[in-house]
């Protein structure tokens, strides 16, 4: 294998703008792609890319509003620039949403355009992961091959959870688009030492950060000591450049930080999911150092995720930590069918590329990828506070790019034994856990990991002496190595697109692949339950402008959401800062925290009637509860508490003096049952719920309960 670090090739030029005169020679360079590149590149990388948008738009209306909670901050952001801005749940921004709003204002932006639709939401995650797939081939084409690029674009679209999160509203989808863009940048400075590509890299990151705060600083460790030991400029110049990328990633990521801070309180909204109305203290707290020690402060119950340190792991309710975090039956489904193989191949780049100059950028790329997944796998492996199975959507792209590049470098130099060895012992033990983790789901294709183990030993037993085989042979033997290993998740993304995701947790693959924390709860939305027992999916139901809803199959009843607002969650699911179902759960429970409620014709046109006349047309405890409401009828809902119904906003003096002005409607009954406070919240939802129920008349719509704030008791 050549170790020597290339000039990338540039686009050749049409002399004398002939580009421009001549119609069409502009479309044909783009079909082309470079003039080093073979002639069925391009059109297999913008197929491989159509592809992906056809397998992710694939059925997605099913999901309807998919996450109702970011939904309804999309809602009002499409209607109130504030809104937008701040990420608020309700366009009289009451609250906002308890991330920053990076990842919601390209799907408001869409609403504003198309109105409120399930495609209008969903569109834009499919957009980027059509875009992360096209950045990760680039990244991996431009130093490698077109094989490899295209091999690692496809492995990336075809893992379960990416499938997922392409095509759900959380922010991880963008956050995957620009850690990806990340690597890209820095391994574009790597080559010849500029600083924009530096910079770049810092943007991306800052935007990260404003798409899921912490999260985005995974990888700087890795790629900051890549860049200062083998960048190819001197080491004073290095060190420059990186504090001009950490100057960029502060300004990209810190000029919302800065506004919102220095805001007046009074003026904008709470901010969710902190305690003291502070983004900082949300940022370090709640979704920073909380999420590594388990202790969330606000959060209804805590993390609780075993032992601290160690490789033996411990239970709790987030799961089991630990070095076999990643593989077990909670996560393995959702992300790890070629981890095992990324690992190996990883360590394969290395070896050859280990008497390489210091600036090599083949090694570079290993060492950028495989630290970039080894940093993330690692915090994902040991936090012990909230953790959920679609977070290893981040992982995706560094095991896509590992499997390209090292699967194409070993394929070079398949004349030596060893790497023939290499590739059939990656081939075999990736056919080998494919068989474990399609028998944790037995009756789904039951035929299916008997064929995937038969032909990745076959195929491994092929490439252990390819080197001595045809040009012909050698290739059918690589093809059924590759169709071995990819045809584990493919059946897993095949189930995903074809089914329905909603709520606040949701899983890839068929039914029962992913139970939380051992309990074996179902997955979120969409199908039967898994072991554990009870009725699968969301008990979000919403129901969609125009009419008709929203629902997943396998809805069964529940009281989820209070007095007959609609099904439940089964036993066992569990919410962002939530704790298992049960043990003293007042009134909603669960279903009220996790999904939405089931909003009925007559409900929804309650809180229409002179809603124009008010702030909000009604208020509720916990946002999803909130959300049902606000996308049934478009009208803004206080969300009392945010998530989880336990931040102290409003407080009961401010509820009072809301409904004094005559700026609430309605309080909505049912929900989070009034258990505000709980879990370390300080009661505020409590005491407004008791407020309003000693006086205030009720309202029954149905079995649906509401106190009309206009009216009190005489």
């Amino acid at each position: 294998m050549t170790t020597t670090s290339p000039t990338p090739a540039p686009l050749r030029a049409a002399p004398d703008g002939a580009a421009h005169r001549r119609p069409g020679a502009l479309a044909a360079r783009l079909w082309r792609g470079r003039p080093d590149d073979p002639r069925w590149a391009r059109p297999a990388l913008l197929g491989l890319l159509l592809a992906t948008a056809v397998l992710y738009l694939w059925n997605l209306s099913a999901s309807g509003y998919a996450n109702s909670f970011y939904s309804a901050a999309v809602q009002a952001g499409s209607q109130s620039w504030k809104a937008l801005f701040f990420g608020s749940l309700d366009a009289g921004n009451a609250i906002t949403v308890d991330k920053p709003p990076a990842s919601l204002w390209p799907m408001a932006l869409s609403v504003r355009l198309f109105g409120l639709n399930s495609w209008a939401v969903l569109v834009p995650q499919v957009l980027m992961g059509v875009a992360t797939v096209g950045v990760l081939y680039a990244a991996v084409r431009r130093r490698f091959s077109t094989a490899a690029g295209l091999i690692a674009g496809a492995v990336l679209a075809l893992t379960p959870v990416a499938a997922l999160m392409f095509r759900f509203n959380n922010p991880d989808a963008l956050l995957a688009l620009l850690m990806t863009v990340t690597v890209y940048c820095v391994l574009r400075a790597l080559e010849h030492g500029r600083t924009k590509w530096l910079v770049w890299a810092g943007v991306a990151v800052g935007l990260a950060f404003l798409t899921k705060t912490l999260q985005a600083f995974l990888i700087l460790p890795p790629l900051a000591v890549l860049y200062a030991v083998c960048a190819p400029v001197r080491p004073r110049r290095r060190f420059g450049q990186l504090a001009l990328s950490a100057g960029a990633m502060l300004v990209a990521g810190g000029w919302w930080v800065a506004i919102v801070e220095l805001w007046p309180a009074s003026s904008r909204p709470y901010i969710g999911g902190s305690q003291n109305n502070s983004f900082l203290e949300l940022t370090f707290g709640y979704n920073g150092l909380g999420r590594i020690n388990g202790e969330e402060t606000g959060s209804v119950g805590g993390g609780g995720g075993g032992p601290r340190g160690g490789g033996g792991g411990g239970g709790g309710q987030w799961g089991e930590t630990g070095l076999g975090r990643m593989f077990n039956s909670e996560i393995g489904s959702q992300i790890s069918w070629l981890l095992p193989a990324a690992l190996i191949l990883l360590v394969a780049g290395l070896v050859l590329t280990r008497k390489a100059r210091r600036t090599d950028t083949a090694r570079a790329a290993f060492v950028a990828w495989g630290g970039s997944l080894l940093m993330t796998a690692a915090v994902f492996s040991f936090m012990a506070g909230i953790f959920h199975q679609y977070y290893t959507v981040a992982l995706a792209p560094y095991i896509a790019a590992l499997v390209g590049m090292g699967a194409t470098v070993l394929w070079e130099e398949r004349a030596s034994r060893w790497a023939g060895a290499t590739l059939g012992v990656t081939v075999a033990g990736t056919a080998v856990w494919a068989y474990v983790l399609l028998g944790r789901v037995s009756d789904h294709l039951p035929w299916l990991r008997w064929a995937v183990l038969v032909g990745g030993l076959v195929g491994a037993v092929g490439l252990l002496v390819v080197g001595r085989l045809g040009r012909h042979l050698a290739l059918a033997t690589v093809g059924l190595g590759l169709a071995a290993s990819l045809a584990g998740p493919v059946a897993y993304t095949l189930s995903t697109v074809d089914s329905a995701h909603t709520g606040s947790i949701v899983t890839a693959g068929p039914a029962a692949a992913g139970g939380m924390g051992g309990m074996g709860g179902p997955r979120g939305g969409g199908g039967p339950g898994g072991p554990g027992g009870g009725q699968g999916g969301d008990g979000g139901g919403m129901r969609q402008p125009g009419g008709g809803t929203a629902q997943p199959p396998g809805n069964g009843p529940g009281n989820g959401n209070g007095p007959g607002n609609g099904p439940g969650n089964a036993p066992g699911q569990q919410g962002k800062g939530t704790a298992p179902q049960g043990g003293g759960m007042g009134g909603g429970g669960m279903g009220g925290l996790l999904n939405g409620a089931q909003v009925s014709a007559k409900a929804e046109k309650l809180l229409e009637t002179d809603a124009a006349d008010y702030t909000w047309a009604a208020a509720a405890i916990g946002s999803q509860n909130a959300a049902s409401y606000q996308l049934a009828t478009g009208e803004p809902v206080m969300a009392i508490g945010g998530f989880n119904g336990s931040d102290p906003s409003p407080t009961l003096a401010q509820f009072k003096k809301y409904v004094a002005d005559g700026r609430i409607h309605y309080f909505i009954a049912g929900g989070m049952g009034g258990m505000g406070g709980g879990g370390g919240g300080n009661g505020t939802s409590s005491a407004i719920t008791s407020w309003v129920q000693s006086t205030y008349k009720k309202v029954t719509v149905g079995s649906a309960t509401f106190y009309d704030l206009t009216q009190p008791k005489k």
